[in-house]
C-alpha cells in the first residue's frame, strides 16, 4: 500500500457532476483530484452504451451552461443527442478546460474514513492508494448501480444475458432472438433501436408506460444560429424555470378547457415532441389534479389506438396508471409494433413463471426461446452506488446507517455527521433538468468550501464586543473550516420535501422517484418538487445568511 497523497478536494466520479466540480475547484486554487472507477470520463454516459440511448433533453440544453463561447460554437446536428456523442461532448470538455491532468482513472473508491484529529478524509482506492482529502465530494451518479430482475433462474440462461448499464458491443444483435424486460426510459429506446436490426423481438412489459414523441431530427443550420443568438436568453429562462427544459410552463388549467381544446392542446404538444413538453406546456395542472391527469392519459391512450393496428398488442401497451412518472419521449416506439417481427407480452396478465436456459417461461406455460436476453431494469437509484462502499463519518456511523429509515440529504448536497463531505445528485435535489440541476448543486457545494476557506484563518478582532464570526463575547475565535449540516437542518429538508409532494399525482405510482422500485425498500420522497427556480432561490438565501443550516466549528 501506498503512502497517502494529501489534497484538498477529492472529487469521486467523472461524470457531468465531477466535471464541473473538479473545474470549480480547480478555479478556486484548490489542490484537487478526480478519481473515476472507469477508464474514461462521462460517468452514466460511459456505461450505458446500448442502442439507441439517448438524452430526452434537447441537444441545446444537454451540455454546461457557463462556457458561452463552446456552447456557439461546439457542433451537434439533431434536436436530441445520442450517448456516443454525449460522451465525445464531456471528453472535450475535459480536454478544453486542461481537466485531464487532476484525474485518475480506473481507480475506484472502496472506503472513505472522517478522521476527527486530522479533521481529513481518508479515502480507499482499489488501487491502494490512500488520499487523505480536506473536502470529499461524491460524484458517484443517481442512476448507476444496475438493478436485475428478480427471477428465479436467471443464471441458467444460455444464451446471451446483457444488463443496458453495462453494454456488450461484441454480442451481434442481427437477425437473433432477443427479449427485452423493462419499458422505462431504456427499454424504450432499446426496443425502438432494435426493432429493425432483430429477427424476433419480445417486450416483456411489467407496466405499460405512456411515452408521447421526442420529435427528434436533425436541425437547420437556421434553427442552430437562432439557438446561438439566444442563449442568453435561453438560459435566464431556464434557471427561473421549474422544470429546467427549456419548454413552455402553461398556468393553464385542463377542466376548463372545453372538450375540443383539450384535444388541440395535446395534440399541439405531442407534434412538437417532448415528454416534458407535453406534461408542462398543454396545461398547467397535469401533475396535481387527477381529472387533468385522466384527461392526458386518455389522449395518449388514442394515440395508441390510432397507431397500432393490432388490438390485442394495443391493449397491453395501455398503461393502467395515471400518467405520473418521469414523462417518457421516443423515436417511434409504439410503431414498432406494428412490425412482423416485434411482439409484446403483458405480464401483468402472464407473468414469468422462470428463466430457463432456452429462454423465458411463462405462468401459462408458454416459452420464448432467445439468443439473446436484455435488462433493461434500471439501477438501485441514487442510494445504491453508496450501499457499495464504506463511508464513515463522526462516531464511525455509516451512510447505509445515516439512510436506514429513508433518504435524506440538506439541499441534496450534504449530510449531518458527515462533515466536509458533500455530494452532487443526492437524494431531494430538485425534480428538473438534470445537466441543470447537476450546475446549480454543484455550485452550492462550491459555495459552502469558498465560504470554509475563506473563513479558514480568520481571527475575530475586537470591535465594539463583537467578533468577524459572529461571537459577541469580545474574544479571539477563528471562523469556520469545517462545514457540517446540523440534524435539525437535515430533517427540517427532507420534511419541506415531504410536503411538496401532498397532493401530487406523482405519489400515485410506484416507481424509482420514491425508491418503490426494490422490493422492501421503505418509502421515501427522493427529489424536490418545489421547481428548480424555488431550489435555486433558497439556495441563495442560504449562502447570503451565512449557511444557518450548518453547525460551526
Amino acid at each position: 500500500m501506498t503512502a497517502g497523497t494529501n489534497v484538498d478536494a477529492l472529487v469521486v466520479g467523472a461524470g457531468l457532476g465531477g466535471i464541473y466540480s473538479t473545474y470549480l475547484l480547480s478555479k478556486m486554487g484548490l489542490t484537487v483530484k478526480c478519481i473515476e472507477m472507469a477508464a474514461d470520463v462521462g460517468g452514466t454516459w460511459y456505461w450505458n452504451r446500448y442502442p439507441g440511448a439517448m438524452s430526452d433533453t434537447e441537444s441545446y440544453l444537454y451540455r454546461y451552461s457557463w462556457d458561452k463561447e463552446d456552447l456557439q460554437t461546439y457542433p451537434w446536428t439533431h434536436h436530441y443527442v445520442y450517448q456516443p456523442d454525449i460522451l465525445k461532448y464531456l471528453q472535450h470538455v475535459v480536454a478544453r478546460h486542461d481537466l485531464r491532468k487532476y484525474m485518475q482513472f480506473n481507480c475506484e473508491m472502496k472506503a472513505a474514513t472522517w478522521e476527527e484529529d486530522s479533521q481529513r478524509w481518508r479515502i480507499t482506492c482499489s488501487t491502494g492508494e490512500i488520499i487523505l482529502a480536506r473536502y470529499l465530494i461524491n460524484s458517484l451518479g443517481l442512476l448507476s448501480k444496475a438493478k436485475y430482475p428478480d427471477i428465479k433462474g436467471l443464471e441458467t440462461f444460455k444464451g446471451k444475458l446483457i444488463h443496458t448499464s453495462n453494454w456488450d458491443d461484441s454480442v451481434s444483435l442481427e437477425g437473433k432472438r432477443i427479449g427485452v424486460i423493462g419499458n422505462g426510459s431504456t427499454g424504450v429506446q432499446v426496443l425502438t433501436a432494435l426493432a429493425p436490426v432483430a429477427g424476433k423481438l419480445v417486450s416483456f412489459q411489467r407496466s405499460p408506460q405512456y411515452s408521447v414523441p421526442s420529435g427528434q431530427g436533425p436541425v437547420t443550420a437556421e434553427y442552430r444560429a437562432d439557438i446561438n443568438a439566444r442563449y442568453d436568453e435561453i438560459y435566464k429562462h431556464v434557471f427561473n424555470s421549474n422544470v429546467g427544459f427549456g419548454v413552455p410552463e402553461s398556468t393553464r388549467k385542463t377542466m376548463e378547457a372545453t372538450p375540443a381544446e383539450r384535444r388541440e392542446a395535446f395534440q399541439k404538444v405531442w407534434d412538437q415532441g417532448n415528454g416534458f413538453r407535453f406534461m408542462f406546456s398543454a396545461f398547467g395542472d397535469l401533475t396535481t389534479d387527477i381529472d387533468a391527469n385522466k384527461e392526458a392519459c386518455e389522449f395518449i391512450k388514442s394515440k395508441i389506438d390510432e397507431i397500432i393496428k393490432d388490438r390485442r398488442k394495443a391493449a397491453a401497451l395501455k398503461p393502467t396508471e395515471l400518467y405520473a412518472r418521469r414523462p417518457l419521449c421516443d423515436s417511434g416506439y409504439y410503431q414498432i409494433f406494428n412490425r412482423d417481427n416485434v411482439d409484446i407480452v403483458a405480464l401483468r396478465d402472464n407473468p414469468i413463471s422462470e428463466i430457463i436456459p432456452a429462454g423465458i417461461k411463462l405462468s401459462d406455460g408458454t416459452v420464448h426461446e432467445l439468443d439473446v436476453l436484455i435488462s433493461a431494469t434500471g439501477f438501485e437509484a441514487i442510494e445504491g452506488s453508496y450501499m457499495r462502499i464504506c463511508v464513515k463519518g463522526r462516531n464511525g456511523e455509516t451512510m447505509q446507517d445515516h439512510w436506514k429509515n429513508g433518504l435524506k440529504a440538506y439541499g441534496a448536497i450534504a449530510c449531518s455527521g458527515f462533515p466536509n463531505m458533500f455530494i452532487v445528485a443526492g437524494p431531494q435535489g430538485a425534480f428538473a433538468n438534470f445537466p441543470i440541476v447537476i450546475e446549480s448543486e454543484v455550485r452550492f457545494i462550491m459555495e459552502c468550501i469558498n465560504y470554509a476557506e475563506s473563513n479558514r484563518s480568520i481571527i475575530g478582532n475586537r470591535s465594539n464586543g463583537s467578533s468577524t464570526d459572529g461571537h459577541a463575547d469580545g474574544l479571539d475565535k477563528p471562523g469556520p473550516t469545517i462545514m457540517e449540516v446540523t440534524p435539525e437542518a437535515e430533517q427540517g429538508w427532507s420534511d419541506h420535501c415531504d410536503s411538496l409532494v401532498v397532493g401530487s399525482v406523482f405519489t400515485t405510482s410506484k416507481s424509482w422517484i420514491f425508491s418503490q422500485n426494490i422490493e422492501g425498500r421503505k418509502v421515501n420522497t427522493n427529489f424536490f418538487f418545489g421547481g428548480l427556480n424555488a431550489y435555486i432561490d433558497w439556495v441563495k438565501k442560504e449562502t447570503s445568511n451565512g449557511f444557518p443550516g450548518f453547525r460551526r466549528e
